[in-house]
């Protein structure tokens, strides 16, 4: 069956073309799709009511099936899609009391990175995703927050996968969200472990949306023991492209930083970090470990969490601690992938 959410106006038009439809046709039904949240034909009601049988019997909308989701005691919702192929992949809705609600979405099924303290990474790479079931997640979340009188508002690629490994989907789905969700670019944001050419790359496309760089250690030591692509791209490479990216777009860089107790949260790191982010427009989100089966690390206290924020403050780098949501159902930050583990080692 055709997917409506992988067709662009000229395919629709086209097709409603050969069943003998008007073009204008295809500006309703994608109004429907992307401005009122229809999720059948069926609620097309201004179309006609042939129309509305003929799409009923050879579309459907998106082509991702909800496999089990999960709410949150603080109403984040994590939901787990089967693909078309039987890969498995998650996405998270994250409400907040303001009238924000942001979809962290994937854009592979599983990750080549090797994290050592991301569940994603921990489970290995088993394929990338399009650039449709990319846009796909974020347009089943954006459906149902419309029926309901609300309205997506942020988007953030920081779920399954590393978005740059998948550079050319990612960038089609980048473009997709502005144009047809309607999400602003600065509203919406590119994570990366530091895949410095891309960075470069990227710094040329002309989008103004945001980018965050998983950093997570401050010398090349620390880091090659978390994170194996810094072997690759060791960390005065990924600054310089840091660099080249702020000098080109203006736009400051977030870097991602997971406070891991007793490794990566001492004062004489925050130093080094901020010598390493000396003069390049940034700041840092910082995000006490979350759990995972497959790390023993555990979250910085709290009060170490302040005296590394005070260094960085003391240099003149704004920080911040990240507000964690949805640690009850394994939706937080680098968790994404035990339910995917146990669904596909299931007999």
């Amino acid at each position: 069956m055709l997917d409506l959410y992988a067709m662009t106006e000229a395919d629709l038009k086209a097709r409603l073309a050969e069943w003998g439809h008007k073009p204008f046709r295809a500006g309703q039904v994608r109004a429907w799709l992307y401005d009122r949240g229809a999720t059948t034909p069926d609620e097309m009601t201004d179309l006609p009511k042939a129309l509305r049988e003929r799409l009923a019997a050879e579309t459907r909308v998106g082509s991702m099936d909800v496999d089990t989701e999960q709410v949150s005691r603080d109403g984040t919702i994590k939901r787990l899609y089967k693909l078309h192929d039987g890969q498995l992949v998650e996405s998270v809705l994250m409400p907040y009391q303001t009238l924000r609600r942001t979809a962290c979405i994937s854009t592979q099924a599983g990750c080549a990175m090797g994290c050592v303290f991301c569940a994603t990474g921990q489970m290995g790479f088993a394929r990338h995703l399009t650039a449709d079931e990319i846009v796909e997640q974020a347009a089943r979340w954006s459906a149902e927050l419309r029926q309901k009188g609300e309205r997506l508002s942020n988007v953030v690629l920081m779920g399954m996968g590393e978005p740059f490994h998948n550079y050319d989907q990612t960038l089609i789905a980048l473009r997709r969200l502005m144009s047809d969700l309607g999400i602003g670019a600065r509203h919406i944001t590119v994570s990366t472990v530091g895949l410095a050419p891309r960075i470069r790359q990227f710094a040329d496309e002309g989008l103004q949306v945001g980018l965050a760089v998983s950093l997570h250690a401050s010398s090349d030591e620390a880091r090659d023991a978390l994170m194996p692509v810094n072997k690759r791209y060791p960390i005065d490479e990924l600054i310089d492209a840091c660099r080249e990216y702020a000098q080109k777009t203006g736009r400051r860089i977030t870097f991602e930083w997971a406070l891991i107790r007793g490794r990566n949260d001492d004062e004489a790191t925050a130093e080094r970090l901020a010598r390493v982010l000396s003069g390049l427009p940034c700041h840092v989100n910082l995000i006490p470990l979350n759990p995972t089966g497959g790390y023993d690390g555990g979250p910085s206290d709290p009060d170490r969490v302040a005296r590394f924020i005070d260094v960085l403050a003391r240099h003149g780098i704004p920080g911040t601690i990240r507000v964690r949501r949805g640690i009850d159902i394994d939706a937080g930050c680098g968790q994404l992938k035990s339910t995917v583990q146990k669904k596909t080692r299931t007999p």
